[in-house]
């Protein structure tokens, strides 16, 4: 019988990073402001009906060294119960060389995360309906709500609107076994993957792709109608239609355009989200991707401890914030 593959490498590439592999200096704090500390790693896991689900954000190379937080941002939640439940998983990043990054991350985390919450009844309806038209609208308009309120936080801190803000990608998945359909939507850099017989897909979806066209993926659903006669449904479910004061301003433009794609996922595949810090080296450098292959190809979903092993393997000249949600299905 063949050994094992390992479960991490020192590094993959030519050489070895810059780096140290473990954290060297803690970001400096305030003693007024302990709430405000961000964990070097943050773990998740769970399963639910057809699908097992890893997540983590783990402190770069270079911020490690430096003392510098996280700027990264994971937030994973259910909402409901039984099969009406509903999976959300949201990771955003923070501004590069800002003072408040991670605060930014995280708000529009959690924001996203409160909206999707109390509506998330309409949203497993609409998944299970194929409603993809209703679904990718009030996404985007829940999403540049989301970032109308970095603006408005912005202005509060009387700093430029590029000081505080983000990059936001999320992911719903029903609970229900037979409901395959995973929905991702957000802005900004970061990576949407699939591994599927044991080949990598690069499945982000371009800025052309969005305003339109099938869904892809295996057993595609048929387009659906953009709105409904009322209106969009899903943000008036949510209240925000119309500005509610001056710290609530109008949708807006966020920094990058909006992405969304919704699929149907075969037995055996693996979905990964990611920020910028692990999809820029899963394109750039294929030993990566050939030993995350190897290591998630075996049909069983590795343990916390071992996924955050795999999301840590090293690669010279990517020192930045990792943060991946995948998914397995059974």
């Amino acid at each position: 019988m063949e050994p094992a593959p390992p479960i991490s490498l020192h590094h993959i590439g030519s050489g070895p990073p810059t780096y140290d592999p473990e954290p060297t200096a803690l970001p400096q704090c305030d003693p007024d402001g302990l709430g405000d500390l961000v964990p070097d790693t943050v773990l998740e896991g769970a399963r639910y009906g057809a699908c097992t689900l890893r997540a983590v954000s783990v402190r770069g190379d270079s911020a490690r060294y430096r003392g510098e937080p996280r700027r990264d941002a994971l937030l994973t939640a259910r909402f409901g119960a039984g099969e009406q439940a509903l999976i959300l998983v949201a990771m955003a990043t923070g501004a590069r060389t800002t003072p408040q990054a991670h605060r930014a991350a995280a708000e529009v985390c959690r924001w996203i995360g409160r909206a999707v919450g109390r509506s998330h009844a309409r949203l497993v309806a609409d998944i299970r309906s194929a409603r993809r038209g209703e679904l990718k609208s009030g996404l985007h308009r829940l999403t540049d709500r989301g970032f109308g309120r970095l603006r408005a936080g912005a202005a509060e801190q009387g700093v430029e609107p590029e000081e505080y803000t983000a990059t936001l990608r999320c992911l719903l998945v029903p609970a229900d076994p037979e409901c395959r359909v995973r929905v991702f939507f957000g802005v900004g850099a970061g990576g949407l993957f699939r591994l599927r017989d044991g080949e990598w897909q690069d499945i982000e979806p371009r800025v052309a792709d969005t305003p339109g066209g099938p869904v892809v993926g295996f057993g595609s659903w048929p387009d659906a109608p953009g709105g409904t006669p009322e209106g969009d449904r899903l943000t008036m479910d949510l209240g925000i239609p119309t500005p509610q004061g001056p710290l609530e301003p109008a949708p807006g433009p966020p920094p990058e355009p909006f992405r969304f794609r919704a699929s149907v996922a075969q037995p055996g595949d693996t979905l990964l989200m990611c920020t910028g810090g692990l999809a820029d080296p899963l394109r750039a450098e294929p030993g990566l991707c050939a030993h995350l292959g190897r290591r998630w190809s075996d049909g069983e979903p590795p343990g916390l401890a071992a996924f955050l092993a795999d999301v840590q393997a090293r690669v010279k000249g990517y020192a930045d914030d990792r943060t991946a949600a995948a998914v397995w299905e059974a």
